[in-house]
């Protein structure tokens, strides 16, 4: 029996898989590549000295996906597939709603009919909003500002509803906070498309020279020198709560929300100045307007994530500014690298 991973190729989804794998899990991946690489998988393979199946598949392609579960006995789902970026969910909103909702509604569909009834989702932070106070429990009111939060409230809402209807179904919404960091090997990271969107990738590159300067926005923030306050948590600490989470959706069932982060909230300038200090690389900044919707401060209270799943975030910010520039320094280009070079020598 197999762990199916939608969006196995992308950043968490990649983590999440070399944890499975080293735990002796069987899994499948599902993924359209629109914002990952195939050489993630690869990766993965290597890191792990293990094989496993992947399909090149997108939710929306309700026949393709069918065979999946018809060629494979599938146990339990963890669902990352989906469109990511807050901004561009601004721009696009119906795409996020077709692709993120209606991608996951064929995948519920699929589940129920080939009776896999075990589910963990990727749900966001963003369902919080702009919370009155910190740190944010799961109990707080949901109240999305953009698109994409509204795409991961509504499917929280979804899989809710879907549960109530059959009791027999076991889900595990997992809200993330900011994962950042990467693979200790240097082998696995995130790689995003175009100009990143968070705060790490944009510092890495402007570390390895890429980009001039890093712009934050706003400095008249209540925080402790006036930027953003964020909970920032490694990769592999998310990957692992995943893993705690998949435990926990296979022994019991019902539905439950569980927050992960490390509950500490770093400032934009912390997280600056703890990757100058591990890596010796000079990170220049400019100070410019905040950006619309942004909040002061955004870190979770973990205390249920730790009693319930027995996970807890292990990494500090030094160990994930470490790891993300061991990525960017052995993988300048992202993924796109390694490939090039295994096509010009093939030619």
């Amino acid at each position: 029996m197999a762990i199916l991973v939608t969006g196995g190729a992308g950043y968490i989804g990649s983590h999440t898989c070399v944890e499975l794998l080293n735990s002796g899990y069987e899994i499948i991946v599902v993924d359209n590549f629109s914002n990952s690489k195939p050489e993630a998988l690869k990766r993965v393979s290597e890191l792990t000295k293990k094989s496993f199946i992947s399909y090149e598949v997108d939710l929306l392609d309700h026949i393709a996906l069918e065979n999946v579960f018809r060629e494979n006995h599938i146990e339990a789902v963890i669902h990352f597939a989906g469109l990511k970026a807050v901004g561009e969910s601004v721009e696009i909103p119906l795409r996020y709603y077709h692709n993120n909702i209606t991608g996951t509604v064929l995948l519920c569909e699929l589940m129920q009919k080939y009776n896999v009834k075990n589910l963990v989702f990727s749900s966001s932070a963003t369902v919080y909003g702009t919370p009155k106070y910190v740190p944010i429990t799961e109990d707080f009111s949901l109240q999305t500002t953009n698109p994409y939060g509204r795409t991961k409230l509504m499917i929280e809402e979804i899989l809710g509803d879907l549960h109530l209807s059959d009791n027999n179904w076991s889900i595990a919404l997992l809200r993330y906070f900011n994962p950042i960091g990467a693979h200790e090997s240097g082998r696995i990271g995130e790689d995003p498309n175009g100009i990143p969107n968070n705060l790490m990738p944009y510092i890495t590159q402007v570390a390895i020279g890429k980009r001039e300067h890093l712009n934050i926005f706003g400095n008249d923030y209540d925080t402790h020198d006036g930027t953003g306050v964020r909970d920032y948590i490694h990769v592999i600490d998310l990957a692992k709560g995943h893993l705690k989470a998949l435990e926990k959706v296979m022994n019991r069932t019902g539905i439950d929300t569980f927050n992960l982060g490390t509950g500490i909230g770093y400032s934009v300038l912390d997280v600056v100045k703890s990757y100058e200090k591990v890596t010796s690389q000079k990170i220049p900044y400019k100070i410019t307007q905040r950006r619309s919707g942004d909040i002061g401060k955004c870190y979770a209270d973990t205390t249920k994530a730790n009693k319930e799943l027995g996970w807890k975030a292990i990494k500090n910010l030094e160990d994930m500014c470490q790891d993300s520039w061991r990525w960017q320094k052995n993988n300048p280009d992202g993924y796109t690298e390694e490939i090039k070079e295994l096509v010009e020598n093939h030619n």
